[in-house]
């Protein structure tokens, strides 16, 4: 069988072939293998690749040898996954613009990888107040007790804070790098990059040795926020990485939880732009936790019990008869349910009928009073 990951490699290696390009081609033909040996028209229309790109897909095709590239580049980068790997992370290939290759190093959890383990990211600024950074400590440690892997940039400030609290309170991280998994960047942060890999990952798109570069910093961004069901944003001003990284969340179907204070506070003010344009307010621990419980995981058998305060509800389950004379298709998805909210993807996977289709049906159902949309795109039976 010939090997995906050889030709996911050759692929990204054409100038002009981006991840967005790379996905699309994929799903026209169902394998990277078999689309380079496809004729060029047949990529030009299956994949709607324009004049100026298949020039460059022409050109890189004659040149590149897929078995030798390969062969050169896992000398140097031996740990990598591609969408073709069942290890991949599940919910960065329903992005749009999933990585063709994800470096990394350090331990692997197949079972958070498959979306059945909660990823919330936390994020925030550079130079955060002490207020930020008491609140990035506190939510971190919080959270990895109640059994979320944390997902963060590395960088300084807030996302150095988060993914220390973690490891402290024996929780999972993942940092998501704009550099190679070997780079450490800031290097004051050696001894947290070696941590990480104890207890967690460390991950990138580059290949090793890459060096900091401004630009990789915003695309590192959808990373953090495609590999987490939730982004918190602890502080952050008006001109933020952060706000980027809530601006991906959002567009992927994410919750996005911001944490007030003064408006007098630079820091500050990001945080409360995104509050105002919805963004789930932090009030309490308790009141977050709560939230977060209803954050869909892939294994939506088994839900996440999030509150402290309250015993788990032991009842049995027991889905009710939908109301008489429902239309078939609505009954269909009506029974999906029982007390749990579903993902929206979840719900078209399991009913296998077009996405459009799901999506109107579910709004009937609410507009009978059916079922509830929450935020993240996520529904549950009122």
């Amino acid at each position: 069988m010939t090997d995906e990951r050889v030709y996911w490699l050759a692929w990204s290696s054409i100038a002009g072939v981006g991840s967005i390009s790379l996905k699309r081609l994929y799903q026209h033909f169902g394998s990277v293998a078999v689309a380079w040996n496809a004729s060029d028209s047949a990529i030009a229309e299956g994949a709607g690749f324009g004049k100026k790109l298949m020039v460059a897909v022409r050109e890189g095709r004659s040149q590149i040898d897929p078995e030798a590239l390969f062969a050169e580049h896992i000398q140097k980068n031996p740990l990598f996954w591609t969408p073709s790997d069942p290890e991949y992370p599940r919910f960065l290939w329903e992005i749009p613009s999933p990585p063709p290759l994800l470096y990394y190093q350090g331990k692997v959890n197949l079972e958070e990888n498959q979306g059945n383990i909660p990823t919330v990211a936390i994020v925030g600024t550079r130079n955060p107040t002490d207020h930020g950074r008491r609140w990035a400590r506190r939510l971190s440690t919080l959270l990895a007790q109640q059994g979320f892997t944390i997902v963060s940039g590395m960088a300084e400030g807030i996302d150095g804070e988060a993914h220390q609290s973690c490891l402290k309170a024996g929780g999972r991280t993942i940092a998501v790098l704009g550099t190679g998994v070997d780079v450490v960047y800031p290097s004051r942060h050696r001894q947290l990059h070696a941590d990480i890999q104890k207890q967690g990952l460390v991950i990138s798109e580059h290949p090793a040795a890459t060096q900091p570069n401004k630009a990789h910093f915003p695309s590192r961004n959808r990373i953090i926020a495609g590999l987490s069901r939730a982004t918190i944003v602890i502080e952050a001003p008006e001109r933020s990485g952060s706000l980027i990284t809530a601006s991906y969340a959002n567009e992927f179907g994410g919750d996005i939880y911001a944490l007030p204070n003064s408006p007098d506070i630079a820091t500050a003010r990001g945080c409360l732009q995104l509050i105002h344009q919805g963004a789930e307010i932090i009030v309490s621990e308790e009141k977050l936790l709560q939230m977060l419980g209803a954050i869909p995981t892939a294994n939506q058998s088994a839900p996440v019990n999030l509150s402290p305060s309250l015993p788990p509800d032991t009842s049995p389950v027991v889905n009710a008869a939908p109301p008489a004379n429902l239309e078939p298709r609505l009954e269909q998805v009506y029974q999906l349910f029982d007390r749990d909210a579903l993902l929206f993807d979840i719900i078209v996977e399991k009913m296998q009928i077009p996405t459009s289709e799901v999506a109107g049906i579910l709004l009937e159902l609410e507009l009978i009073g059916l079922v509830t949309q929450l935020p993240g795109m996520r529904y549950q039976k009122t």
